[in-house]
């Protein structure tokens, strides 16, 4: 039985990782479901925190929607959506452990690659476009996580940083809306508690994208490839060592 204290936590935690989330372009699920684990079953977890991430993905759009460039998000994350499919079902035949430190070991690497190669840049031209959304969206689908995925493949375009945080909250965005709308048709529903506490949640996710935005602001263009590249070491880790 939930008490209003752990919905205080979980705004908190809520808080945290939309300001997280915001200024990596990723990391939310990531930080909040091993936590939530604790207290919630998994279906709910991912149905909660599946709705708090879908509320971050419209306050990057808002708060960043002078960096939608639509013809980046078309032909880079509608073809990354549909091979998400096409990966998930190869994904169901490998063990998740195996695949969560290969996920890791390859961020970890591609960390490296861009520490020495502080140059590579990926051309934004349509068939280049094309080809790595299809690429990102299969291993996302593989690997299970789309953020860390997205993260690497828009970074390696080197864009401007609203571009980079607006293209990563509306991928997510479209992405989300299918997985909410998936987990409420296969039946999982939040304790009516957990559902006021969205009264809490969805502010506080706002507050911390606005948060976000700030620090955005302060980082420069030329240092913010190297600001996401720590957080995509950091999940990296985090998936080698704890699977």
């Amino acid at each position: 039985m939930f008490v209003y204290e752990e919905i205080i936590y979980i705004a908190l935690l809520t808080l945290l990782a939309s300001l997280i989330g915001t200024m990596a372009g990723f990391g939310i699920s990531t930080i909040m479901v091993p936590i939530l684990l604790i207290i919630l079953p998994l279906p709910q977890t991912l149905l909660l925190v599946g709705i708090v991430h879908w509320f971050n993905d419209i306050w990057k759009i808002l708060l960043f929607r002078k960096g939608i460039r639509w013809k980046l998000l078309l032909t880079f994350g509608l073809p990354g959506i549909f091979a998400s499919f096409l990966g998930s079902s190869l994904s169901l035949k490998i063990s998740r452990e195996i695949l969560s430190r290969a996920l890791g070991m390859f961020l970890i690497a591609y960390v490296i690659f861009i520490i020495f190669n502080r140059t590579f840049k990926l051309s934004q031209k349509l068939s280049v476009a094309i080809s790595g959304g299809t690429l990102t969206g299969f291993f996302a689908g593989i690997f299970g996580i789309g953020g860390e995925i997205n993260a690497v493949a828009l970074s390696a375009f080197n864009l401007k940083k609203a571009v980079y945080v607006a293209t990563a909250g509306a991928i997510a965005f479209m992405i989300d809306s299918t997985r909410i709308a998936t987990y409420i048709q296969g039946g999982t529903r939040l304790a009516p508690v957990l559902v006021s506490g969205f009264l809490i949640f969805i502010p506080v996710s706002l507050i911390g994208a606005m948060i976000g935005k700030i620090g955005i602001e302060k980082i420069p263009q030329e240092k913010f490839r190297n600001f996401v590249a720590v957080f995509i070491f950091l999940f990296g880790l985090k998936l080698v060592l704890f699977p």
